[in-house]
């Protein structure tokens, strides 16, 4: 990793918890924090333990997805290694805006372990596109029946949202299905990008080209393999259902009962899709607000409590977790290069 990169990735880790601070404060500025804390000290901890599990079997079928595509490819990797992959994206994904800093990092590991370059980035296309096809049909299935639960600033939040994903899964369906639109694109933006004298323009054209020429080497790949591209969206499909879980564990650990679970993971959907295209690391914000307002007559006088233990089983526990493997795993890489650069000399 570079050093004016590393750099950045610092100073977005600040902004992220510089926003999370702000959230918080913001959030809970009329709350007595006393009062919550009682309310959190009675939550049933076996339940609380099913929602960090979801976490877990969201991570690892990620991985099962990752791996599966790898090793089709040739790639002799162990769950255990496209575990880490999924755990250091989503970290890198939590602090960067609009989740960007996820699958470069994921692909510069991969590529230290040896992963070729066009075999990471494949994987990578293949469960981006099944979790965004994923992630916005069922949010449109959930809005169906629980649009009463969005007032009118959430309903254009979730149009922006669904806009926003729904521009993303087209331009990358393009990308990979059709060479001549794709192209057409690329040439749009780099003729937009001259109009707008952007610096280092020639290696913006040459990046963007070699991301046309991976995403279109992905369609041969899909077309040969519709069996394995069926069974990465199955996957993707119980990935999602068990991450959107978590609002029905915190809802049975503060002791509820009355609300099936089928409704509590259709309104997470509709969450997860409002804010997943907001560009703020991690959705910090707009995640939280948008859990107390969905889940507001769910959870009544505990739903600044029952905000605070889903967003911290979904969210931030696992970005203080995955922070810790990425300091591991970099000063790990670190170590081996001052060997490497050793016996070389």
């Amino acid at each position: 990793m570079k050093k004016n990169s590393g750099k950045k990735y610092i100073r977005n880790l600040f902004l992220f918890v510089f926003l999370v601070w702000l959230t918080f404060r913001v959030l809970l500025r009329d709350q007595d924090l006393g009062e919550i804390y009682a309310i959190l000290r009675t939550v049933k901890l076996p339940f609380v333990f099913g929602g960090v599990l979801c976490m877990i079997g969201y991570f690892v079928c990620e991985s099962i997805n990752l791996r599966r595509t790898l090793r089709a490819l040739g790639e002799n990797v162990t769950l255990a290694q496209t575990l880490k992959y999924s755990l250091i994206g989503f970290f890198y994904s939590s602090i960067t805006p609009a989740a960007t800093g996820g699958q470069p990092m994921q692909i510069y590991y991969m590529h230290r372990d040896g992963v070729k370059f066009a075999h990471s980035t494949l994987g990578l296309v293949i469960n981006l596109w099944s979790f965004q096809t994923i992630t916005i049909s069922m949010a449109l299935i959930s809005l169906i029946f629980f649009y009463n639960y969005l007032d009118t600033g959430l309903i254009i939040l979730f149009i922006i949202g669904i806009t926003l994903n729904a521009s993303a899964l087209t331009l990358l369906t393009i990308g990979v299905f059709s060479r001549r639109l794709s192209t057409g694109l690329v040439h749009i933006v780099i003729k937009i990008m001259e109009k707008f004298k952007i610096r280092n323009l020639e290696e913006k054209k040459e990046s963007l080209m070699q991301t046309l020429e991976k995403y279109n080497g992905s369609a041969k790949y899909i077309r040969e393999n519709k069996s394995m591209v069926a069974k990465q969206f199955c996957f993707t499909l119980i990935q999602e259902v068990i991450y959107y879980s978590v609002p029905f564990f915190v809802y049975k650990a503060f002791g509820f009962s009355g609300e099936n679970y089928i409704k509590l993971v259709c309104l997470q959907s509709i969450v997860y899709a409002t804010v997943s295209g907001i560009p703020s690391p991690g959705s910090v914000g707009v995640s939280e607000g948008a859990f107390v307002s969905i889940f507001r007559t769910i959870f009544n006088e505990k739903i600044n409590a029952a905000m605070l233990l889903n967003r911290g089983i979904s969210f931030y526990l696992f970005v203080f977790i995955c922070g810790i493997i990425v300091i591991v795993n970099t000063f790990k890489a670190k170590k081996e290069d001052k060997a490497n650069r050793g016996n070389e000399e």
